[in-house]
């Protein structure tokens, strides 16, 4: 498979006290890739990175098969981008603002662009400076999707936008990643809604990437555990099959692990040590997501206590 998005030992230095440290990604071409991390962990960062708005301190990136940032304006003209604050000019029109974005772009479908007008609802003659947020929202992404890119790189393309205007833009999206098999790279903290639509998960805290895996991987292998450790068993989340990102305090019932790596045949290996598996339950994505920004900041050696 190959990738839309690449980068290797990726590094650049934001000011004294921020870092982006040796992130490799790799976004498969076709894929729907969830970007997710805390405020400041540095998403922003990296996809100005990934588009050459920044000129990394080290490592190497490819986008779309051309080396960035020295390749930008073969791989640009590709791209469809939706930055985290719009860039837009106040004084046009919705039209004007139609018209200006798609004399950069020859691959521009006027007739695509007309279809989401009137889908969005946005007149051709209301002044951007009198736009609501939503209304915003969805020119841009109209913006982004009318010049057929391969790749649509979207930096908190719904934040702030009600459920309806938010359902519009996504629905809007994944229409055309149906009909185009072009490529998505989102960053959002609305980790719900992501869930819904990515099959491919990025985690980013403090400059780092912590986690890369498909969805559906993430969803089978996170896991929260309901245990019962016998007399011998009360160390035996340090030798388990998998790894133990949460240890929850115990009760009546026994102990919760949070778990990562997880695979049903492991129970027997876990029972073998003296602890008793007595439930295994399935972990939605923000849980996950929490958990594992709880175990990467967790001391070395050890799972967060997760106590509740």
């Amino acid at each position: 498979m190959s990738n839309a998005i690449e980068t290797s030992g990726l590094r650049y230095r934001a000011g004294k006290s921020f870092e982006i440290r040796d992130v490799s990604l790799h976004v498969p071409e076709g894929a729907v890739y969830g970007f997710l991390g805390p405020n400041g962990a540095g998403k922003t960062t990296t996809m100005r990175l990934l588009l050459g708005l920044l000129r990394q301190d080290a490592g190497d990136i490819t986008l779309l098969g051309h080396p960035m940032p020295q390749g930008y304006v073969e791989a640009l003209a590709k791209v469809g981008y939706v930055p985290e604050r719009p860039h837009l000019y106040p004084t046009f029109t919705i039209g004007e603002s139609i018209a200006y974005h798609a004399a950069f772009f020859a691959t521009w479908d006027e007739a695509h662009a007309r279809d989401l007008a009137a889908r969005f609802e946005l007149p051709g003659d209301r002044k951007v400076a009198a736009l609501s947020k939503g209304e915003t929202g969805k020119l841009m992404m109209l913006l982004a999707l009318a010049q057929r890119p391969r790749l649509l790189a979207l930096d908190e393309p719904t934040d702030g936008l009600d459920p309806v205007v938010r359902r519009d833009v996504l629905e809007a999206l994944l229409d055309y990643v149906s009909s185009s098999g072009a490529t998505v790279f989102i960053s959002s903290h609305l980790v719900h809604e992501l869930e819904r639509i990515c099959d491919w998960i990025g985690v980013m805290d403090r400059g780092r990437l912590i986690a890369e895996l498909p969805m559906e991987e993430f969803r089978a292998g996170i896991k929260r555990l309901r245990v019962v450790p016998g007399a011998r068993g009360s160390d035996a989340w340090k030798s388990a099959p998998f790894a133990v990102l949460a240890r929850h305090e115990g009760d009546a019932r026994g102990e919760q692990w949070l778990v990562r790596g997880w695979k049903p045949e492991m129970a027997a290996a876990v029972e073998a040590q003296g602890v008793s598996v007595r439930e295994v339950m399935d972990l939605d994505l923000e849980e996950g997501f929490v958990e594992l920004l709880r175990s990467f900041r967790a001391p070395a050696g050890e799972p967060s206590n997760g106590a509740r």
